[in-house]
């Protein structure tokens, strides 16, 4: 019989285990920063039906989204986490307390064209915050705050929080006699950063069908610069003309209101027009976030403020906010860029009891306390000479090797071998443990990433 290929489709990743550690080590951090702000963590189904998910979703959603039938069913993979999101605070309203916070961590699907760090299969790191009714703009201000420390977390210190509010884009189109393309306009200006100023005025003038004058202005409005109090106080001379945009103006004061308060430095911080965000869901504050030393990568977490997303599925008013990490794609050019920390733990255990006689009795009973102190304990049982299982130990990368023979199960103790230093010394079970599980929580206390 003909053999098959292995092969893993084109832009899907897969990862080796020392990897696939450092994956999980990125998560369990998210997971961490996320609980301390009090999110709930929250799973929805990968496949939903078309029509929920291209209820609102705008912009390029629908040229993306991976639909098909099965049998007379229409359904699709979801494109990102918030959208089920809606559906799900929607149909288990009378359920929940609010303001529901959720957080999750999962994969989505984007037919787009595979490119280098651009994936088809991927996860997605989100928070959201729901609200009943209202939601109240200190939400919105608390979100750098969760990105910052998220961040810290990881161990980046070198980004910064780039936010704009929607309500001030669309009131400056409409003081301009833009607003029936407002949506547009913020779709194409969202690519500022990707193909520059003059592209984005060439498609705004040849796609967007907008008089060159009007286009220069946009832009002109975009390249308003400088700390967040220039910035404001170059916005407060368009006051008076439109009020979606003092409300706009209003709320982006508020946000910056309370950064020191939530612990965000200003230069971690900053007022950028040019954030637009591609979805059309976005009503209020918009967030993407950009690694300063890496603008390369693009952002890196984004976001904002919708206030109408759950309006397709109830009559209720669940207005909320929210912010994206794209973990697969952080992870995968951190990687390229050798970014990521070579000195937490990615062995799949932090000991491996090697058995050096027939009777493997000792061995067993030494592995299963080390496992009731919490320690992850592999046992190695293959018949095979002492340098294969020394092999077996180096490839897995295990901090500490536990060799159990004659002497040890006469003298009822354990040799343990440092991997890392070479040390080797006869230690109780107990004191093995001790010493163990301290070496590895100082070990794992360091952060992911390296600066």
């Amino acid at each position: 019989m003909a053999k098959v290929a292995p092969r893993t489709l084109s832009g899907f990743m897969e990862l080796l285990p020392q990897q696939q550690m450092k994956m999980e080590k990125m998560m369990e951090a998210l997971r961490h920063s996320y609980s301390v702000y009090g999110f709930t963590p929250l799973d929805t189904p990968v496949i939903e039906s078309s029509e929920v998910l291209l209820a609102k979703g705008g912009g390029e959603t629908e040229k993306q989204i991976y639909r098909f039938q099965k049998g007379d069913s229409d359904i699709a993979l979801r494109f990102d986490l918030t959208v089920p999101l809606a559906k799900y605070v929607a149909a288990n309203y009378g359920k929940l307390s609010f303001p529901f916070r959720r957080y999750q961590i999962g994969k989505v699907y984007r037919g787009e064209r595979a490119q280098r760090g651009r994936f088809r299969e991927f996860y997605q790191a989100d928070i959201d915050i729901i609200g009943d009714g209202k939601l109240d703009i200190i939400n919105e201000a608390e979100i750098p705050a969760i990105i910052y420390n998220t961040f810290k977390t990881l161990g980046i210190s070198k980004f910064k929080i780039k936010v704009n509010n929607r309500k001030l884009l669309n009131g400056f189109y409409s003081m301009n006699g833009m607003s029936e393309k407002s949506a547009e306009i913020m779709r194409t200006v969202d690519k500022l950063d990707k193909i520059g100023a003059e592209k984005v005025k060439n498609l705004l003038i040849d796609d967007v069908h907008m008089l060159p004058c009007k286009a220069e202005n946009v832009l002109d409005f975009m390249a308003i610069q400088g700390t967040n109090a220039e910035v404001i106080e170059r916005l407060t001379q368009y006051k008076g003309m439109d009020e979606t945009f003092d409300q706009g103006l209003e709320e982006l004061i508020e946000v910056t209101k309370y950064l020191s308060a939530f612990g965000v430095p200003e230069e971690n911080f900053a007022i950028d027009l040019t954030i637009a965000r591609g979805l059309d869901y976005y009503t209020g504050t918009v967030y993407e976030t950009e690694m300063t030393e890496h603008p390369e990568i693009g952002s890196v977490c984004s976001g904002g403020r919708y206030d109408n997303l759950a309006e397709y599925y109830t009559d209720k008013q669940l207005p909320g906010v929210g912010i994206s990490i794209g973990l697969t794609r952080l992870f995968y050019v951190l990687q390229e860029q050798e970014l990521l920390s070579d000195d937490i733990i990615t062995s799949p255990c932090d000991a491996l009891v090697l058995p050096m006689t027939d009777d493997m009795s000792y061995a067993i009973s030494a592995a299963t306390f080390l496992r009731t102190k919490g320690i992850r304990t592999q046992i190695y049982g293959e018949k095979k000479k002492f340098k294969g299982k020394m092999n077996y130990a180096d490839k897995i990368g295990t901090p500490y090797v536990i060799f159990v023979g004659e002497d040890e199960i006469n003298e009822k103790l354990l040799s343990v071998k440092d991997m890392v230093s070479g040390e080797q010394q006869k230690l109780t079970a107990e004191a093995a443990a001790e010493l163990i599980m301290k070496s590895v929580n100082e070990r794992n206390s360091g952060a992911v990433i390296k600066e």
